[in-house]
C-alpha cells in the first residue's frame, strides 16, 4: 500500500463502520426495537456515531504504528448503537437479524463498488481507491460476523446454539473480551484468506494492494 492508499483506508473505514452501525438501529426499529430512534442515533450524522477511542484514537495509533514499522492492521469501530432485543417482534431470530444487518450493510457496499471496479471507465487511481473500499468493507464484515462477543457473530451463534448449550454462551459472554484481544493478536490470520477471497471475487480478480 502506497501511503496515499494508507490514509484513505483510514478515512474510508470510518463512514464504513458508521454505517454498520446505522444499519443495527435501523433494522431493530423495522422490528419492533425503537430504541435507537428514540436516542437519536437512527441517522447517519457521522457526530452521533464518533466513538473517540474506536473512531479516532485506536485508528491513529494504529496508523502511527504502521508508519513507524512498515507493518499495517488499520481498524476502526463506531459507538455501538442501542437497541433493546426484548422490543423486536422476533424473539429467537430478531437479534441475529439486527446482528447481521451491520456486516451485510458492508458486504452490500463492497458489492456496489466491486461492480464499479468492473464495469465503469476508471483510472487506475479511481481504481485503487475503489479497490479500497472494498477491502475496508469486506474487512469489517468478516471480522464483525467471528462468533466472539461482543461481535456481531457470536448473536448469530446464540441464534442457533440449543437451549442445551446455554453455558457455552455464559462463557463466551463472560470471557469474550479476553477471547477477542487472543483472537486479534494471535488468530487474526485465520481469517485473512477470507477476507481476500471476497475482496478479489467482488471486484472480478483485481490485482490489488
Amino acid at each position: 500500500m502506497t501511503f496515499i492508499s494508507i490514509i484513505f483506508f483510514f478515512v474510508i473505514i470510518i463512514p464504513s463502520a458508521i454505517l454498520h452501525e446505522y444499519m443495527h438501529g435501523w433494522v431493530a426499529d423495522q422490528l419492533g426495537d425503537p430504541t435507537a430512534r428514540y436516542a437519536g442515533r437512527l441517522t447517519l450524522d457521522p457526530r452521533v456515531h464518533i466513538d473517540k477511542f474506536g473512531t479516532i484514537i485506536l485508528p491513529a495509533v494504529m496508523l502511527l504504528f504502521g508508519l513507524l514499522t512498515g507493518s499495517y492492521f488499520l481498524f476502526a469501530y463506531a459507538k455501538p448503537v442501542p437497541y433493546n432485543p426484548y422490543n423486536l417482534k422476533n424473539q429467537k431470530w430478531g437479534p441475529a437479524l439486527v446482528a447481521f444487518a451491520g456486516p451485510f450493510a458492508n458486504l452490500f457496499l463492497a458489492f456496489i463498488f466491486g461492480l464499479i471496479i468492473q464495469f465503469a471507465p476508471l483510472s487506475a487511481t479511481m481504481i485503487e481507491l475503489a479497490f479500497i473500499i472494498v477491502y475496508a468493507n469486506v474487512l469489517l464484515a468478516v471480522f464483525n460476523l467471528v462468533p466472539i462477543p461482543p461481535l456481531d457473530g457470536s448473536k448469530l451463534l446464540f441464534a442457533v446454539l440449543p437451549n442445551s448449550m446455554w453455558q457455552v454462551r455464559k462463557f463466551l459472554e463472560q470471557y469474550g473480551f479476553y477471547i477477542l484481544l487472543f483472537f486479534i493478536f494471535f488468530l487474526f490470520q485465520w481469517i485473512v484468506p477470507i477476507i481476500v477471497y471476497l475482496t478479489h471475487l467482488f471486484t472480478g480478480g483485481v490485482v490489488g494492494f
